[in-house]
């Protein structure tokens, strides 16, 4: 068993997830890289922070399974989950298919179980963890086109208020952070009128960066003794719910 605190990123081979590993890992935490399919980035990324790979596809309960024996194996134990797999299906709702409908479902779906296994599996013995669920800005305020995305975000953050509110007692802290408009590859394709318009309601004037996420994830996962159920908004002011 690692001696140190272990966490696992899904998600973790690019974007936000990469910036949480690189933060974690400087946190002193041990760092289990999820990933689906970018094997070479995620092999990059485990060698640069002495971290560990953890492939699956979140949206397979089979896979979630494999996961969380790659993580027993490799580790002996888990202290942070930051559950930052997404798919996101771009497309009017009237026209959408109920199979895009379902890739989206099906992320969340894995999230909830990887989560419920890493708790039963780790963190109810250890009685203690932290989780730490990457949400989104629009689910909060909506956004046209994602009608899919935006419905399971804002439900990710409805079960990081349920779920923190039934393990104060085991020591086990759920919380969620929900970045606005982020500088990733997601973000890059826009269209650059999209992009004008989107800073035009941001008041800080700009998009943030994938570090300034995982300055917060960081935070949650090592320092924030005293916060559970709470989602934090990293998005420049461009919503202040």
């Amino acid at each position: 068993m690692s001696e140190r605190p272990v966490a696992l990123v899904t998600g973790g081979a690019g974007g936000i997830g990469a910036a949480c590993c690189r933060a974690l890992a400087r946190e002193g935490l041990r760092v289990g890289v999820g990933y689906r399919s970018s094997a070479q980035a995620a092999k990059a990324l485990g060698e640069e922070i002495d971290g560990f790979l953890v492939p699956g596809d979140v949206a397979v309960v089979e896979d979630v399974e494999k996961m969380i024996a790659t993580v027993k194996d490799a580790a002996g134990r888990l202290d942070v989950l930051v559950n930052n797999a997404a798919v996101n299906v771009n497309g009017a709702f009237m026209m959408m298919p109920l199979e895009d409908i379902d890739k989206v479902r099906a992320v969340t779906r894995g999230t909830m179980l990887l989560t419920k296994l890493a708790i039963r599996r780790f963190m109810f013995r250890q009685r203690s963890g932290r989780i730490i669920n990457i949400s989104s800005v629009v689910g909060h305020q909506g956004n046209a086109g994602q009608v899919p995305y935006t419905m399971e975000k804002a439900g990710l953050d409805a079960m990081t208020r349920s779920l923190a509110l039934e393990l104060t007692d085991r020591g086990i802290l759920v919380n969620s952070v929900a970045p606005g408009f982020i500088d990733t590859a997601m973000t890059a394709g826009l269209p650059d009128d999209v992009k004008e318009t989107i800073l035009r309601q941001i008041p800080l004037g700009r998009m943030g960066r994938p570090e300034e996420v995982a300055e917060v994830v960081a935070f949650l996962a090592t320092k924030a003794s005293y916060v559970t159920g709470t989602v934090v908004h990293v998005n420049g002011g461009l919503y202040r719910g």
